[in-house]
């Protein structure tokens, strides 16, 4: 209790600084100072009273006590009202033996002249009269017990008893109650998350088992692979939702954005990679979704004119039954177009005038994107070419308002947004941190200034006030931005000075840390980095300790781990590394769950997708590719990206100058739903819509307002509005307000 009386007058103080009552902090001050129930620490009124007795102010002794009667006794049954006399007669012995054991028989004396009214008529007190006239009073059978020190200890122990229980069954103020619901609060949300596990780890004993590919070795977690954001009655319902609207129309309605994107959908076979042949596609896998890697078109007649028996059927039966397929699309193909032409026509009737601009489509095929151009609103081209195949092109963002924030004055590292949206932190290549608010004004919260180079930031999960400082010394730092000072400075390593990432855990206990050695220049982050990878160290730091807790095994060798990523409950962690791997760890088991070769050259972003069932990457070959996680380096799709949007980042200048930045922050980021991928550009973000597993990304809006590349990215969603942060090379921010339109 006494802890909580502590805190709750800190949050009065802070409130009455906040409304100017200095007048009522000031008396606050002065009755806290005088309080003589010392904040309801049982300890400290222990303390008074021994004070009192070894300084022999029987005074101050005896107003004291007959304080505490009056404020906490008194209001005590009559049936403690016995118990409190023994603690007050035991409490005046306690005085006498004091004085006679620090030979001051005169204030022995003094005590028996002034107390001799009040103690003649008690007989507890009857036979100690005649103790300042007993030569050896600790050697007396009567008074000896009390000369021990077994009894001193045992009547201390009892009076701290006593008041402790007392206050514990004291009634309580509101205001007071609060630190208690607090921590029931945090002790119940601890509680709920045990149980959730043990619930998907029961789960997985009554559950079938899915499709699996007998060749694949590695394999999750049982409590990873059923793993879920939602709970059991919203999964079964958007399960069930999801599966009932799966027979109709792909196409989005105005229902379908209130429900969050349905999760542990079924884990349909991955896409082969654009290098594949058609003719490979179908004899090496048995789901039909394969051949749309062919041409949009052909795709689209195939998947039209097979009858669902033969989506089903494996390569050896497809080939029987071509023939009867051959026959039936005729038919049906005349049927679908009839069925294109009149959605068509009723598109044009309801939708609005559109102004569209020129867009690009990048496609698995080719490398370099292709320019589409400004046909009239009823074209074809105003329609898009990705999964929907004859979906408007309508798009899902109006961009509201763009902000500038231009406190840097070079090229951006880092731009992150914490947890709770609210405060912004944003690192240069200089080393200077800015921590901003941008609601309901933009306005600078703290700056930090650092003597050596820092290459990473990450936001601090609980609280979400720290941020998290990673050097190219092997340094990393604490830093607190409401009291703008650092907390604790931690040594990771100095084989590996450079600290490349940083990530925090969801419960807020630890975080990871990538530390790499220096290239064989000798430089931090000036130069590109070299072809051979170097080696690196994977870190897994306590927060509350500031103390290392276990370095992961980097297999096949140590390597530089340029980014790290968690998932919603931090089980698992997902890292890219220098050597094009992408390894995934079980944080419960702190060991390697899979690992497998995903770009050629490094991997620069990693992202788990927003059902958690796949994992998102960017590397340095250009490449945008979307891993099942419970098959081990199985693609779910692949589109290219240029240059622009993965990097290396050249800006150029006068007299053919020209500055490199090689990828250090996030490259890419999602929405609220993950149906949408904001991206990189040389001019301003770029907004995807993810189309499935379907050869190309659906570019919908372009942000724009940079004359500068673009090098990293983030989104910070509500409920209908969201934020996009692009940074540039010329040390300008840009945040964009956007819209979600309901279709």
């Amino acid at each position: 209790m006494g802890s909580a009386v502590e805190r709750t007058d800190e949050h009065v103080r802070e409130y009455l600084i906040y409304r100017g009552f200095t007048n009522a902090l000031k008396h606050l001050d002065s009755d806290i100072k005088a309080d003589k129930e010392k904040g309801f620490r049982v300890d400290k009124i222990i303390d008074q009273l021994q004070q009192f007795i070894l300084t022999f102010d029987l005074f101050s002794l005896k107003e004291y006590w007959l304080y505490l009667d009056r404020r906490l006794f008194c209001r005590l049954e009559d049936i403690y009202r016995s118990t409190v006399n023994k603690l007050r007669t035991s409490l005046f012995r306690y005085y006498i033996i004091n004085t006679i054991q620090k030979g001051n028989l005169e204030k022995t004396q003094e005590f028996f002249q002034k107390q001799a009214l009040e103690l003649q008529t008690q007989a507890e007190w009857r036979d100690w009269f005649v103790l300042p006239f007993v030569p050896n009073p600790e050697q007396n059978p009567f008074f000896s017990p009390y000369f021990s020190r077994q009894w001193a200890d045992t009547f201390l122990v009892s009076l701290h008893n006593f008041l402790s229980v007392l206050f514990q069954c004291m009634p309580q103020p509101v205001l007071l109650s609060f630190d208690a619901e607090v921590q029931k609060m945090t002790s119940l949300m601890e509680e709920n998350e045990q149980l959730r596990q043990q619930v998907f780890a029961l789960q997985t004993e009554n559950r079938d088992q899915r499709d699996r590919d007998g060749s694949v070795q590695h394999k999750l977690p049982p409590y990873v692979q059923n793993m879920d954001r939602l709970g059991d009655t919203e999964l079964d319902l958007v399960s069930s939702q999801r599966a009932s609207s799966a027979a109709t129309t792909p196409s989005r309605n105005f229902f379908s954005t209130f429900l969050p994107q349905a999760k542990r959908t079924p884990i349909k076979p991955a896409l082969v990679s654009s290098g594949s042949s058609p003719s490979q596609a179908a004899v090496g896998r048995k789901d039909p979704t394969a051949n749309q890697l062919i041409k949009p078109k052909e795709a689209s007649q195939s998947k039209e004119g097979k009858p669902p028996s033969s989506q089903v059927s494996t390569s050896e039966t497809c080939s029987s039954q071509s023939q009867q397929a051959t026959n039936q699309s005729v038919n049906q193909n005349s049927r679908n177009k009839r069925i294109q032409e009149h959605e068509k026509e009723r598109k044009e009737l309801f939708s609005k005038p559109p102004h569209q601009t020129p867009e690009k489509k990048v496609e698995v095929g080719d490398a370099e994107p292709t320019e589409t151009s400004g046909d009239p609103p009823d074209s074809s081209s105003s329609r898009s070419c990705g999964a929907g195949g004859g979906l408007s092109a309508e798009q899902p963002f109006i961009k509201l308002s763009q902000e500038e924030y231009g406190e840097h004055h070079s090229a951006i590292m880092h731009c992150r947004v914490d947890s709770s949206g609210r405060r912004v932190a944003s690192l240069d290549v200089d080393g200077v941190i800015k921590v901003w608010s941008f609601n309901p004004m933009m306005q600078t919260k703290a700056t930090i200034m650092s003597k050596s180079p820092l290459l990473s930031l990450e936001w601090a999960t609980k609280p979400d006030r720290l941020l998290l400082l990673g050097s190219g010394v092997g340094t990393v730092r604490l830093y607190d931005t409401e009291a703008k000072k650092n907390l604790y400075e931690m040594n990771i390593d100095e084989t590996h000075p450079r600290i490349l990432s940083l990530a925090s855990s969801p419960s807020g206990s630890s975080f990871i840390c990538s530390a790499a050695a220096l290239g064989q220049s000798g430089n931090l982050e000036s130069s590109p980095r070299l072809p051979i990878p170097v080696s690196g160290q994977l870190l897994l730091w306590d927060t509350k300790t500031v103390k290392q807790q276990l370095q992961f095994s980097l297999e096949p060798e140590p390597v530089a781990i340029n980014c790290t990523a968690f998932n919603h409950n931090g089980n698992l962690l997902v890292t890219g590394a220098a050597d094009g791997v992408i390894r995934l760890f079980d944080m419960q088991r702190y060991e390697s769950a899979m690992s497998w070769r995903a770009h050629d050259g490094e991997v620069y972003s990693v992202e788990f997708s927003y059902d958690e069932n796949t994992v998102f990457s960017v590397g340095e070959d250009g490449k945008f590719i979307q891993w099942n996680i419970h098959r081990c380096g199985v693609k779910q799709s692949e589109q290219g990206l240029p240059q622009d949007a993965t990097g290396p980042f050249v800006l150029s200048g006068y007299s053919g100058y020209k500055q490199v930045q090689v990828p250090r922050g996030r490259l890419f980021a999602f929405d609220s739903e993950g149906q949408h991928i904001l991206t990189c550009s040389s001019s301003g973000g770029l907004i995807y819509r993810l189309t499935n597993g379907q050869p190309a990304l659906d570019r919908v809006l372009s942000l724009g307002g940079h004359k500068a590349p673009v090098v990293t990215v983030d989104w910070c969603s509500a409920v209908d509005c969201g934020t996009c942060l692009t940074a540039s090379m010329d040390g300008k921010i840009k945040l964009s307000t956007l819209l979600a339109q309901k279709s």
